[in-house]
């Protein structure tokens, strides 16, 4: 997980239209940088459904959120149909912007270990610098959380 008061590492990767999204293009906002480890799985479900229930309230205080995965633009884009995500989901295939974001980790599934992405929620202020970075965040309490922080 990277540290509090370092430069948010810049990123482009395709939403689930398929179009470029910079990173840097939100300064002046705050943005909420969500990795999650799958689409459509029972825990990535609670958490972006927490977002987008909760979205009209980050909008008013200025803020956007992103969430990213390494799933394909088609499967954000039929989450985001499915459950009517009001934000951006990125994709990241090559897992860019999720190792620059230290968020690719080994993991212990059913005593198997395995890599993949360790749910891992960043706050950067307009500035593009990290002001709260929480590791292992629980899917359903991650969106109020973030709200409060804000």
């Amino acid at each position: 997980m990277l540290e509090i008061g370092t430069k948010a590492p810049d990123f482009m990767l395709p939403d689930q239209d398929g179009n470029p999204v910079a990173l840097s293009s939100f300064r002046g906002k705050k943005v909420i940088l969500y990795f999650y480890p799958k689409d459509m799985t029972s825990g990535c479900t609670k958490q972006a459904c927490g977002f987008a229930e909760l979205y009209p309230q980050f909008r008013e205080k200025d803020a956007v959120v992103l969430g990213v995965s390494k799933d394909s633009a088609a499967s954000h884009k039929k989450f985001e149909e499915k459950y009517n995500l009001p934000f951006t989901l990125l994709s990241d295939p090559e897992l860019t912007a999720i190792q620059a974001y230290d968020v690719w980790k080994e993991k212990n599934m059913y005593g198997r270990k395995t890599m993949g992405v360790v749910r891992t929620t960043y706050l950067i202020d307009e500035k593009g610098v990290i002001v709260k970075a929480l590791g292992k965040v629980k899917p359903a309490d991650n969106p109020k959380q973030m709200l409060d922080l804000l």
